[in-house]
């Protein structure tokens, strides 16, 4: 890679993108999404974080960017950063539990949402259903995922 002003030859580093998910719990159940661009599936609703934004505004505007719902962040799950959770490329997201009102609305990259609980989970993409199972662990035991 070249410098576009001055053309010295730069190092091109691969680093993991920065991502959230967002485990919104409302008075049914949790939300998730179903995707309307590939990977397709249900999935929690989140996505990548951008340049200068924080990990909890990220969060908080993907939350509603997908579901309509403006959530209030209650701490942070845990940081999933596997190589092969996301076939695109290497991401690492950190995960928020969240809490909302009101129904979600499927919108931006999300083709349908809805709200489920743990004995009616769709199959879900990317490492989604590892995350789900961490969170009920968590919210039976008190004991974040390691």
């Amino acid at each position: 890679m070249q410098c576009p002003r001055c053309g010295t030859k730069m190092p091109v580093y691969r680093n993991p993108a920065p991502t959230v998910d967002i485990i919104i719990e409302t008075e049914g159940g949790i939300v998730l999404i179903e995707r309307k661009n590939p990977p397709y599936g249900w999935a929690l609703p989140g996505g990548f974080v951008d340049y200068g934004e924080s990990f909890e505004d990220a969060a908080r505007r993907e939350a509603f960017e997908e579901t309509g719902l403006t959530v209030h962040l209650h701490r942070q799950l845990h940081t999933y950063s596997d190589p092969d959770r996301d076939a695109r490329q290497h991401t690492a997201s950190t995960v928020f539990i969240a809490t909302a009102d009101g129904q979600p609305v499927a919108a931006d990259d999300a083709r349908n949402a809805g709200i489920f609980t743990r004995n009616n989970l769709p199959e879900l993409a990317f490492d989604h259903a590892v995350i789900l199972q961490d969170y009920f662990r968590y919210k039976d035991t008190g004991v974040l995922p390691s």
